[in-house]
């Protein structure tokens, strides 16, 4: 849809290099995704000295009186002064950013938290099921302030159904051009890609190839890329941290506990954070927990085993790049069930150590075991979740049990995606189909446990139906019931 004229004055906002030896700066409106002058990333940069700024995060409540106003319904645009890099007449959104912040008292006794003290940031609600609409919007606004027609993305299944939304909810002429992995793509996400019209376009490799191959069409053909190296994605999912601060009444919480994949949520955040601290909008951060899947570890091995740190914007890079050759030499792919983050070559590696310097951050990995049981505990909480999203609860259970969280801090869990982004997962764990079970799960590892709701097998027989009704009501559920 498109927005009423007004305009934002985009020389106040620009693009910089994150390297503290190079700093080169460019306009909002070029379309590069890696600094020219050096290769590395790029910021958004903003002059807060010359813009209007809140003086306080809680003056933001007044926009949903107006929400007739796009802008102000879309729960990322309205707080656009936070990202003003855009003509507000530029604006592309879907209504994108209306989730939910909820109280979790069943996961918090999972993770062995004190009542009340574990939120869920349940991202699924948005038009896409997943977190990646609030990039999305962003990129897709920066993509339309350029002239861009054609958009593509590298994909394990959120980003390509994000893309195809946009493009086909929309009706400023873009072409949607999604790249996937054989068979690295839940059936849920590849559906969204292909319903909505997108041009998909499936090699042989994993994730990792994929993002090589798009990278490089991307700059022989002249499409914008929209993966989160774009530095206006992740603009867009600083506001997922705005959302958590308005459902806790503006207070921050002691924890943020995000799973790892690309690497880029965890590095908005810390932007998010370093930009409320500096504009006096907080007067403390949340500590920072990014958790990776035991078969996707990059940022985990590179942290624990070599010590891997921000280093004031230096850090030393030769360690991930011997890792890199050693997964290569060794024909090694990230494998896990939780395909969204099931990646290797995360892009934002160096943003997300700045996150985590700023935000006294940890790193773990969590198994595919226990990423499906932390999953069927937020199912029966209310919340249903893809598996990447409960590797997030799944490593807020770890720190607990390792006293690095206490069961008094608040901690909010971020959920990424919906339960129907990978609904063979669920169904494999829940169900019993055995054959079906080792297929998805057991050949992953993955044993059948306490926490499955299988469906109940009984003869068709009055009888015996009501006897069943009455022994599973008595024991509360089927997983209950040992069933």
């Amino acid at each position: 849809m498109s927005v009423p004229t007004t305009m934002t004055q985009t020389d106040l906002a620009y693009q910089q290099c994150i390297n503290p030896a190079c700093r080169a700066t460019y306009a909002v409106d070029q379309t590069i995704f890696a600094c020219p002058t050096c290769g590395d990333l790029l910021d958004v940069v903003y002059d807060w000295d010359r813009l209007p700024v809140p003086s306080r995060l809680n003056e933001f409540e007044a926009k949903w009186s107006t929400r007739l106003d796009p802008l102000n319904f879309s729960g990322v645009w309205r707080f656009r002064e936070l990202l003003p890099f855009a003509p507000r007449e530029m604006v592309v959104t879907v209504g994108e950013g209306q989730t939910l912040l909820q109280s979790a008292d069943k996961v918090a006794q999972y993770v062995g938290m004190t009542p009340g003290n574990l939120k869920l940031q349940y991202e699924g609600m948005n038009p896409s099921g997943s977190f990646k609409d609030n990039g999305m919007t962003a990129a897709f606004t920066h993509a339309r302030m350029v002239g861009a027609r054609r958009v593509a993305c590298a994909s394990t299944g959120n980003t390509s159904a994000a893309l195809a939304v946009y493009c086909s909810a929309t009706d400023f002429g873009f072409k949607a051009i999604i790249f996937i992995g054989s068979g690295k793509i839940a059936y849920g996400k590849l559906a969204q890609a292909l319903d909505h019209g997108a041009l998909t376009i499936q090699i042989v490799g994993d994730f990792d190839d994929a993002m090589h191959r798009v990278r490089q069409v991307a700059d022989r053909l002249g499409i914008y890329l929209m993966n989160s190296v774009n530095p206006f994605r992740l603009e867009g999912q600083k506001t997922i941290m705005y959302r958590v601060l308005e459902g806790l009444g503006w207070e921050v919480p002691d924890w943020i506990v995000v799973p790892g994949g690309n690497l880029g949520n965890s590095s908005a955040f810390g932007k998010a954070f370093i930009e409320l601290k500096h504009l006096g909008l907080i007067d403390r951060v949340p500590r920072l927990a990014v958790i990776n899947a035991a078969g996707a570890r990059t940022l985990e091995y590179l942290v624990s085993e070599h010590n891997l740190t921000w280093r004031d914007g230096l850090p030393d890079m030769a360690a991930s790049q011997t890792y890199y050759d050693e997964l290569d030499a060794k024909h090694l792919k990230a494998s896990t069930i939780a395909s969204a983050i099931e990646i290797n070559r995360p892009v934002n590696l160096k943003k997300c150590l700045r996150a985590l310097d700023f935000c006294q951050g940890v790193v773990r990995q969590v198994s595919d075991q226990e990423i499906m049981d932390a999953k069927a505990r937020v199912g029966s909480g209310g919340l249903g979740c893809e598996p990447a999203s409960a590797a997030s609860v799944a490593g807020a259970k770890k720190l607990r049990e390792e006293g690095i969280i206490a069961p008094s801090d608040r901690v909010v869990c971020i959920l990424t995606g919906h339960q129907l982004k990978d609904p063979t997962a669920t169904v494999a764990y829940h169900g019993t189909d055995q054959e079906n079970f080792e297929k998805v799960l057991g050949s992953r590892g993955v044993h059948r446990a306490g926490f499955a709701n299988r469906p109940v097998v009984v003869p068709n027989d009055l009888d015996d139906i009501i006897r069943t009704i009455a022994l599973y009501s008595d024991a509360g559920s089927a997983g209950e019931a040992g069933a």
